[in-house]
């Protein structure tokens, strides 16, 4: 029998895209289809606290589901802490609340605006006060990578060159540059998100299905069983073969 694994790419706070992913999934798969997502469940899109309490049921309900962590998803869990905390990966002048990262609209989706001129410490104080613990703790549970068989599934990528258990956890969030150029062979399979692309690819040596959700593009969904890949659209599935740049 085939291992049958389904991911789906970087959410975004588009709570009706997620629920038509998983509909899809389990019309392929049926209810107990393994479900691994690859991070940033909130920023950007309308309905950050919707995903998050539609994934916390979901493993509440014991689903087959993994959630694994995205840099959007620590930065929202950093900012609520008793004092908030910057994440070291941010370039200089960025900070959660930066219109570009989309933390205004997580805020938002719990009913705490956040206007242009206010104070950080008066907007953390009434994030504390609106946004339940429990949403903080689930993202402070997640893993930072999950591995299944040849396959490693993770937010952002690796560190070309790096044994897969000494990875460094904010590589697994944050790295670009030198994990998307790098087209030698990993040592397993990385199933990524993060860095948004026109159309899902498979490179070879990785495979990214971040496809601009939150940015008004699709989310992306794929199947795996033993060394073949799809993509699952409306229409059914449809190979996603090796497709490494020139």
């Amino acid at each position: 029998m085939k291992n049958t694994i389904y991911a789906i790419g970087d959410i975004h706070g588009e709570l009706e895209l997620l629920t038509q992913a998983v509909a899809k999934v389990e019309r392929d798969g049926g209810p107990n289809a393994r479900i691994i997502f690859l991070g940033d469940y909130i920023d950007r899109g309308p309905q950050s606290r919707g995903v998050i309490e539609f994934l916390m049921e979901g493993v509440d309900a014991a689903k087959n589901w993994v959630c694994l962590r995205g840099n959007h998803d620590r930065m929202f869990s950093m900012f609520m802490e008793d004092y908030p905390r910057t994440d070291i990966r941010f370039l200089v002048g960025y900070h959660w609340l930066h219109q570009r990262i989309g933390g205004k609209e997580t805020l938002a989706s719990y009913g705490c605006e956040v206007g242009d001129s206010d104070i950080v410490l008066n907007v953390h104080n009434n994030a504390r006060a609106v946004v339940p613990k429990s949403h903080i703790a689930f993202l402070d549970s997640l893993s930072y990578s999950h591995q299944v068989g040849n396959l490693f599934f993770v937010h952002a990528g690796i560190r070309p060159g790096v044994p897969i258990e000494k990875q460094d956890k904010d590589d697994l969030l944050w790295i670009r540059g030198e994990f998307l150029e790098d087209t030698r062979q990993h040592p397993l399979l990385i199933v990524h998100g993060h860095t948004p692309v026109p159309d899902a690819r498979h490179f070879g040596n990785r495979i990214n299905l971040d496809t601009g959700c939150g940015y008004g593009k699709q989310l992306t969904t794929a199947v795996f069983e033993d060394d073949d890949c799809w993509l699952l659209t409306d229409a059914g599935r449809l190979p996603l073969l090796p497709n490494p740049p020139t």
